[in-house]
């Protein structure tokens, strides 16, 4: 079977430009869509709300409000509203991207049927992440929406990048978490990954709380990791305090693990699938 599958890759057909095979999934990635966003109301529009109510607002009443303290932010609100957003992307990203791509070829069997049809690996990969894409930018724009009246924004440019930016993160981890779905046997390695990456990462990625209270060695860790470069990058252009070179910084080092998590999720899935 695996040779049959492998002779398959050859015939001309699989040769279709990237576009033209996502392009031939958007039917199934719509209908998918329509069956299951009931199901993502309360994740993408109500826990908007309760976060910024939840932690911005009331938990911010208690905490001083200096700026040289908070990055920059006038308020608490100002300061952990956009780091929340990139975090919520996180989450969006880690969740499309675990149970729903393992489901695909180990319980479903929906990507061995993708693959009989013309469309190649990389065509399958890449209408699942667009389809991600497509989530993170819907969830991403209402917490947005949801923060605009809480006077968060200093300029009206500035919440269009941060979008970009957390939308951004939220593919460096879909792509980065794709690979790793594609690779593991059983469902039971989400829990490794859940408990000491998504997790972790979530507290100390500087969402709640500037890194620097972390001292120096932990400071340093946690700027390694994807969430607090968009975390930094969402509250920059939030704030109004930004600075360019930092900024081109964070996005580079994101563009550089969605282009590694994509070329990862090609191959892993290849592998899973033909080999």
């Amino acid at each position: 079977m695996a040779s049959l599958r492998a002779d398959r890759l050859e015939v001309p057909e699989r040769g279709l430009p990237i576009g033209e095979g996502i392009g031939r999934q958007f039917d199934y990635w719509l209908t998918v869509y329509k069956r299951t966003w009931k199901s993502s109301v309360i994740s993408s529009f109500l826990s908007p709300l309760l976060y910024v109510v939840a932690m911005g607002v009331l938990l911010g009443e208690l905490i001083d409000d200096d700026p040289a303290v908070l990055e920059g932010a006038p308020t608490y609100l100002a300061f952990v509203v956009p780091g929340l957003i990139a975090a919520h992307a996180m989450q969006t990203a880690v969740a499309e991207t675990t149970y729903p791509v393992l489901g695909m070829f180990k319980w479903h069997k929906v990507y061995d049927s993708m693959i009989a049809s013309p469309l190649a690996i990389r065509h399958v990969v890449g209408a699942h992440l667009g389809f991600v894409a497509f989530r993170l930018a819907t969830t991403c724009a209402v917490f947005m929406v949801v923060i605009t009246p809480f006077g968060v924004f200093a300029n009206w440019w500035g919440p269009f990048l941060a979008f970009l930016a957390q939308v951004l993160v939220g593919m460096s981890f879909a792509t980065l978490v794709y690979a790793y779905s594609t690779r593991i046997k059983s469902e039971a390695s989400f829990g490794l990954l859940f408990r000491l990456g998504v997790f972790p990462l979530f507290l100390f990625s500087g969402a709640f709380f500037p890194v620097s209270n972390l001292g120096e060695v932990g400071a340093f860790v946690a700027r390694l990791t994807p969430l607090w470069h968009g975390v930094n990058l969402s509250r920059m252009f939030c704030v109004g305090n930004i600075d360019w070179s930092m900024a081109a910084l964070n996005a580079g080092y994101l563009v550089v693990l969605v282009l590694l998590g994509w070329r990862w999720s090609v191959t892993g899935l290849t592998k899973r699938l033909i080999t």
